[in-house]
């Protein structure tokens, strides 16, 4: 059984600043130590030196896209949990979900749907699911 785990530091990766801002803002002012990456490119790195706990990561993006981050990043650290963002489900928000991610939001998100995907995450952390079975 994985131990009970709390979400503290989250990654946004999107290639919009004004995205980035938004909900770096709002998860900062819940208590949440946020880092900001512009795509997968610069998430990587990120990914592979600190101690991430959820990503929010557009699916859309120049250079590498939020389907080619997410499994790149699971390569790396397989339970890494990731919620996408996409203006428009398409074929790779269902991949996406596919390869591991516990949720795709659609642009313009709602708020209370970034709450509400923390708190999924979390509720995973807490029960000590293995990602595999969240799909």
């Amino acid at each position: 059984m994985t131990a009970s785990k709390t979400i503290k530091k989250i990654l946004i990766v999107d290639d919009t600043e004004v995205i980035r801002n938004l909900l770096s803002e709002l998860l900062a002012s819940e208590g949440y130590e946020v880092l900001c990456a512009n795509d997968g490119i610069e998430a990587i790195p990120i990914i592979q030196s600190e101690e991430i706990d959820l990503v929010f990561c557009d699916i859309h993006m120049p250079r590498r896209n939020g389907l080619d981050t997410l499994m790149c990043s699971k390569a790396l650290k397989p339970n890494l949990l990731f919620v996408m963002t996409d203006s428009l489900p398409d074929e790779l928000a269902e991949a996406a979900q596919q390869n591991g991610a516990i949720k795709c939001i659609s642009k313009p998100f709602d708020l209370e749907e970034i709450r509400d995907s923390v708190l999924r995450a979390e509720s995973i952390y807490s029960k000590g699911i293995n990602v595999e079975s969240t799909r």
